[in-house]
């Protein structure tokens, strides 16, 4: 049975997804709880949230809205909203039963991702489904109707062309900011390639963070067929589309931790691939002990499952294990990563020959698998492209599509205004690179929320060094953020320096 509220609009963020307030009698009178969920409709609007209550911050009458939803919300104070108590959502049910060690279905997932975008499910309930994955790995079939669920509760991007390629690293790596370079080597070369990227969950930069220092990656799918159709590819935020909506709430949730279940990991690539009709993809996925997959038996393990999903849906794939020590590229952070780009992309002198080796080969062996190349012609092709400047003045192209400057030179690229040298402290040979140092800096000094914070490696794997010679430079908006960071290498190394 509803009920008539007048809305009142608090001044407070809550940094969580739709809560409201209640007063503590007005709740009991209708017999709702912290916790319960109401939807509030007003205005040809409605929102599902999560009820709190207070004595004394909203009168009887009243329901109070953070921040967090009237920002977003075209909303006027005293507006007379609907309340209707919602019984406990039938996601619920089937989280505790995967909590209990039980195979879920179709519908089971399919009902969780939808109540995870509507909002039905809060951050707490997200977050036991996120924390069930640990528990026992799921099975083939649940990944697959995992990735169905995922990429059904959201938009579905269409596009007219037979081929529609992709590239996809699974992170973990510092730097290897290798997509910026192959997307734009693959649309100068004619293939369709819609990129769309998550944010960076256990690192200081993803794909769109990095892409956002040099252009807007925010747009609906109309706007990205729109850019696609221009320039043959794109590079923006998924989050900012519909496409498997609940991914980035999930995301939301795993990003505190730095920790994301490997199947989880799987089925978010997966989905969103699938519901942007990609026909053919290469996973990149660096294998390393200070990586995110630490060993090639979780590799090649991961390897049968993204083809048996691809296989389930019709996507040609191949799987890219490379075993290394050291990151790619010397940025990192969203502005040093950009930097790297554009070196690479204009073939300026300084340009990190790892990220253009990588990204040459990663373009070749997709170029290979859509049939653009024959076996063993890829990177030559690749190479070329990027060689000629084909591949800048594609970037250029796109650059310039999604709203950004696209006559960037690298050393535009703003730093934090803040850096520090640290130093070799004896002559060798530098036989280790951490990478979880490197991130777990680069996130103290800011990024990837701060575009300008990271590190900047002047030395890698492999490298002789004397005493004294500069190793690594840090940058940061603030001394305070660089002396957070100084604190933490007093405990963590980012390079070993043997004989």
């Amino acid at each position: 049975m509803p009920y008539y509220l007048k809305i009142k609009k608090l001044d407070i963020e809550t940094g969580q997804s739709n809560i409201v307030l209640l007063n503590v009698e007005e709740a009991m009178r209708y017999g709702i709880k912290a916790g319960d969920k109401v939807r509030i409709s007003w205005q040809n609007q409605s929102i599902i949230a999560e009820a709190n209550t207070s004595q004394t911050r909203v009168r009887a009458g009243q329901i109070g809205l953070y921040k967090d939803i009237w920002k977003n919300i075209k909303i006027s104070p005293n507006t007379i909203a609907e309340i209707e108590f919602l019984e406990r959502a039938q996601s619920i049910q089937a989280i505790k039963k995967r909590l209990l060690g039980k195979k879920l279905n179709y519908k089971d997932f399919y009902q969780i991702f939808s109540d995870i975008a509507k909002g039905v499910l809060t951050r707490t309930e997200t977050t036991y489904f996120v924390a069930s994955s640990f528990i026992r790995d799921y099975s083939d079939e649940e990944l697959y109707f995992m990735t169905k669920a995922m990429a059904e509760t959201g938009e579905m991007l269409k596009f007219p062309n037979k081929i529609v390629v992709d590239k996809h690293s699974v992170g973990g790596l510092a730097g290897n900011r290798t997509t910026m370079v192959a997307i734009p080597i693959l649309a100068s070369l004619g293939l369709v390639i819609p990129k769309n990227s998550s944010r960076a969950i256990t690192s200081p930069a993803g794909t769109a963070d990095t892409m956002e220092v040099l252009a807007p990656v925010s747009f609906s799918a109309k706007e990205i067929q729109a850019i696609v159709k221009k320039t043959g590819g794109c590079l923006v935020w998924g989050g900012g589309l519909n496409l498997a909506p609940a991914d980035d709430k999930i995301l939301q949730v795993s990003y505190p931790l730095s920790m994301e279940p490997y199947d989880k990991m799987l089925v978010s690539i997966m989905a969103k691939k699938v519901a942007s009709g990609i026909t053919h993809l290469v996973i990149d996925m660096p294998v390393g002990e200070t990586t995110k997959i630490p060993n090639m038996r979780i590799a090649k393990e991961l390897e049968r499952k993204f083809k048996y999903i691809a296989r389930k849906f019709n996507i040609k794939i191949k799987v890219i294990m490379i075993q290394t020590e050291d990151p790619i590229g010397m940025g990192v952070g969203p502005a040093l990563e950009a930097r790297d780009v554009l070196r690479v992309l204009q073939q300026k002198d300084n340009y990190p020959a790892d990220l253009a080796n990588k990204s040459i080969h990663l373009a070749g062996e997709l170029l290979e698998l859509a049939g653009k190349a024959k076996k063993g012609h890829g990177a030559t092709m690749a190479w070329k492209a990027l060689e000629s400047g084909a591949a800048w003045k594609k970037m250029q192209e796109i650059i310039k599509a999604q709203g950004g400057k696209y006559d960037i030179d690298p050393n535009d690229i703003v730093l934090g205004a803040h850096k520090k040298y640290y130093n070799a402290d004896k002559s060798g040979c530098i036989t280790f690179t951490d990478n979880k140092a490197i991130n777990t800096v680069a996130r103290i000094l800011g990024a990837p929320k701060d575009q300008l914070a990271g590190v900047y490696l002047n030395k890698e794997y492999n490298d002789h060094v004397k005493k004294g010679e500069r190793l690594f430079t840090l940058y940061a908006r603030t001394k305070e953020r660089i002396k957070l960071a100084d604190k933490a290498l007093e405990k963590l190394s980012i390079f070993k320096i043997g004989k």
